[in-house]
């Protein structure tokens, strides 16, 4: 090894600074293993300092005209630094007249002993509104004038009584809307977060930041207190005003057909925005305690998106939109309904168990002939069938932006669970299950010149000031604009031929019903069923689409009794809102 002598300058200083450097590793390594430094706060109290943790304001939540559906209000915890506390009877008393607290408890709390570095402050109460702490501080003010430092036991004083701000999630328009936003658990303050709808979806997001930092406890030496950015707000397409009117109906849907459940829903076809979603039961979100009561074992937050069900009849728009678009139908083309066929061996009856006749395809979707859409799925072919429920989405989550999307696996030919019936059992609705939203996914290609919008509820969210804006996302176009078009009038024209109740005097819509019997212990009821009622419109211009769900209606089984009329209330309401004029209007202002 050489001598130093015979080292070079710069060799000579590469080894100081590589001994230096180590000497900053070994002390790094030291002061990390050191035990005392392990305990952050005792360190930070060592050198005139305390460890705090700073929160971010939790995001706002807007509808999608801004009015406000979930923020925060400054509310404060009461508690007593028990150094200072001169008349426990006095605190006890306040609180028992103004916050409603249990005297006996809080007296017993304030008279507890300070013990230094042990007994210090109790905490008497939490999120007490701002209006109650004025009055407190106003009697502190009035005890003070003549018992200022509380030397006098006899008299009241409420020295030692301390309160400090923090916010709480409010809220405002109690229930509403309350399936999509889901909530945040306020109370615990230290591992409080969202649960269910976009409070859980988009937690992270709304959270922000949570930071420690170090205050000095020499207030001298505070210079500002530290605030950490807030989270982000959001806006929702959910329109206040179409969810208000669209919860209305429903629970008037619910209690008139003696329905135990029921779902509506509201979406633009053209971009996938849900205006309204509407599920019951609902609850006040402001006592989210009570959701364990409210949503027992079995009971979805959000039936729209988290119970699959077979659908029925609504189906049906599926089966032919794929028999129009491999051109294995036209609307003309004609079936004779004998009132039953033979498929994988068992036999399909209609409805009714009745026998129509010569049909086109235009009838047999005003009908509802089971028979002939089995018949339809047949010419098809269980390949081609099922590539295109494929194509539509079925068996798949749409991936919407709300916490809890359940999906039911289709089950396609070569799974062990699939029988040739099946492919006309799932032609009409029956062997298949989709949820509300799963639904109208796959029909909005049909209102949206074949092109399949994915659906959602965020429209932009604000962060650092900034707004970024959902584009709308073309998931699939399963089928061919021709074919969008030819349906829509094919089930505009099965309304106006049946007179159906869906029908709103003044405008152009196409849809269709769907009854679908509930199977009991293997068994499907003819007495217990799902009605449902998928539409949209203006047809020449759809600017809204709405699935309406009742489950197990008691005053009749038939969705086209039970929800056909509720899709016509659902769009009186729609196109005032909306403000979409009749189709007479609209043609004269485009000069046809």
């Amino acid at each position: 090894m050489k001598s130093l002598k015979n080292l070079s300058r710069p060799q000579i200083l590469g080894i100081v600074l590589t001994l230096f450097a180590g000497l900053i590793v070994f002390q790094m390594i030291s002061i990390q293993s050191n035990a005392h430094a392990k305990n952050l706060n005792q360190w930070a109290q060592n050198y005139g300092y305390q460890v705090s943790t700073i929160q971010s304001e939790r995001g706002y939540i807007y509808d999608r005209w801004g009015n406000l559906l979930a923020g925060n209000k400054e509310v404060y915890e009461l508690g007593v630094e028990l150094q200072y506390v001169a008349n426990p009877a006095t605190i006890a008393t306040t609180l028992a007249s103004i916050v409603g607290s249990d005297y006996a408890t809080i007296l017993a709390e304030a008279s507890q002993p300070y013990v230094e570095g042990k007994s210090v402050y109790v905490t008497l109460a939490d999120f007490v509104d701002s209006s109650k702490i004025a009055q407190i501080d106003k009697l502190k003010n009035d005890y003070n004038k003549s018992n200022l430092y509380g030397e006098n036991s006899k008299l009241p004083s409420l020295l030692g009584l301390v309160w400090t701000a923090h916010l709480q999630r409010i809220y405002p328009e109690n229930d509403l809307a309350s399936n999509v936003i889901g909530f945040y658990s306020y109370l615990d303050r230290d591992k409080g977060r969202g649960y269910y709808g976009v409070e859980e979806k988009y937690n992270d997001l709304l959270a922000g930041t949570k930071e420690q930092v170090l205050i000095p406890l020499d207030p001298y030496d505070l210079q500002t207190i530290p605030t950490a950015p807030a989270g982000a707000s959001l806006i929702l397409t959910i329109d206040r005003e179409i969810q208000r009117s669209t919860e209305s109906i429903l629970d008037k849907a619910v209690k008139s057909t003696g329905a135990v459940n029921g779902t509506i829903v509201v979406m633009n076809p053209r971009n996938g925005e849900i205006l309204a979603m509407a599920s019951t039961p609902r609850m006040n979100l402001n006592e989210y305690w009570n959701s364990s009561k409210i949503y027992t074992t079995g009971v979805p937050f959000n039936k729209a998106i988290s119970q699959v069900y077979e659908p029925g009849s609504v189906f049906k728009i599926l089966t032919m939109a794929a028999a129009l678009d491999t051109n294995t139908v036209t609307p003309d083309t004609g079936f004779t309904d004998t009132g039953v066929i033979t498929v994988g061996g068992w036999n399909i009856y209609n409805w009714d168990r009745g026998a129509w006749g010569p049909q086109t395809m235009v009838t047999c979707l005003q009908h509802s002939l089971n028979v002939c859409l089995s018949w339809v799925a047949t010419q098809v072919g269980s390949t081609k069938f099922y590539e295109y429920l494929d194509r539509f989405g079925i068996g798949h989550r749409t991936n919407i932006d709300l916490a809890g999307e359940e999906v039911y696996p289709l089950s396609e030919p070569g799974d062990p669970m699939w029988y040739e019936v099946n492919l006309a059992t799932n032609s009409f609705g029956q062997g298949v299950a989709v949820t509300p939203v799963q639904m109208l996914m796959a029909a909005s290609a049909i209102a949206n010149d074949g092109k399949m919008v994915a659906p959602h509820v965020l429209k932009a969210y604000i962060q650092d000031g900034k707004q970024y804006n959902t584009n709308t996302q073309i998931v699939g176009m399963p089928i061919t604009a021709t074919t969008a078009h030819t349906l829509t009038n094919m089930l505009y024209t099965s309304l106006q031929q049946e007179s159906s109740d869906a029908l709103v005097e003044g405008y152009s819509v196409a849809g269709k019903t769907g009854t679908a019997e509930i199977a009991v212990n293997g068994e499907y009821s003819s007495n217990l069923t799902n009605a449902s009622f998928i539409g949209w419109g203006p047809t020449d211009n759809p600017q809204f689409m709405v699935y309406i769900w009742l489950e197990k209606p008691a005053s009749s089984i038939w969705g086209s009794v039970v929800a056909a009329p509720v899709f016509s209330e659902e769009v009186k309401q729609l196109v005032v809102l909306m403000n979409i004029p009749p189709d007479s209007v609209r043609a004269s202002l485009q000069g046809k």
